[in-house]
């Protein structure tokens, strides 16, 4: 029971990755708080960690809008008095059009930006001063492996998540008089629903992600969800009691510098 009696919130914690924390920081023994746009799965998640034993509730709550984000944290607040851990997961690629420079308009730019980057500083804004007053804290923001080592253009999208890596060095330098931890975790390939709008159409989707694994993993495979939650619980726990500011890359080996670069060649 690494998080006994702790309370985390875990944004995008419905669906796939953030489903993958959520369920596993309950049954570590953690109050989750299960924030996301998706009324229907959030509910099922909380739901499915109620049978099993854990306690959690969900909030709706669109990650970009200040005043909802500010309202999930006060609902944590009022529902279990405190709040240890902020895992920022939500994030995404929301109706994707263009992906190289030339192709971005202003307002898909934009709507990037305030996805994946924006979100995070509204979390942390709102989790932050309740996070001082205890002196105690972890937050856990969710980049990619796209932001540092991009195998193709989603300029707007990298971008953004390399925003996520500089927020977090940043934050780790501010909040570390208040012995509060923030560190970072760049995702490689995760077959989650994230992928849906790239395999659509794809005849066999279980092909289609075995062959990237062997492709571009050097473990052979891509991840799951209870992969990445496993490094999640590391600095979301006190096994990370010394470890704050930092990078981890969680992608089956990847990268591999020799790889980026033959992928640059081609």
């Amino acid at each position: 029971m690494l998080l006994e009696d702790r309370v985390a919130i875990v944004t995008g914690g419905a669906v796939g990755i953030g489903k993958g924390i959520s369920t596993r920081f309950a049954a570590e023994g953690s109050k989750v708080v299960i924030a996301d746009i998706s009324e229907e799965n959030g509910r099922q998640t909380a739901l499915e960690i109620k049978k099993a034993g854990g306690e959690a509730i969900f909030v709706k709550c669109d990650v970009t809008s200040r005043e909802q984000v500010f309202a999930m944290v006060d609902k944590a607040i009022r529902t279990y008095g405190k709040l240890d851990i902020l895992v920022n997961n939500a994030g995404g690629v929301p109706g994707i059009k263009g992906e190289k420079l030339e192709e971005i308009t202003d307002d898909e730019w934009q709507k990037f930006i305030d996805l994946n980057l924006k979100s995070v500083f509204l979390c942390c804004q709102a989790a932050v001063p309740h996070m001082k007053k205890q002196r105690y804290g972890k937050i856990v923001n969710f980049s990619s492996l796209g932001a540092v080592h991009p195998a193709v253009s989603v300029v707007h999208y990298h971008a953004a998540k390399g925003g996520v890596i500089s927020l977090t060095y940043n934050l780790c330098y501010e909040l570390a008089p208040f012995n509060i931890y923030v560190n970072c975790i760049c995702p490689g390939p995760v077959r989650t629903p994230f992928w849906n709008p790239v395999v659509k159409g794809v005849k066999d989707v279980d092909a289609y992600f075995e062959a990237i694994g062997k492709r571009e993993v050097p473990l052979g495979r891509v991840g799951t969800p209870e992969d990445i939650a496993g490094t999640a619980l590391y600095l979301a726990s006190e096994l990370s009691s010394f470890v704050s500011g930092q990078v981890i890359c969680v992608g089956g080996g990847q990268p591999q510098l020799p790889q980026a670069a033959t992928i640059a060649q081609k």
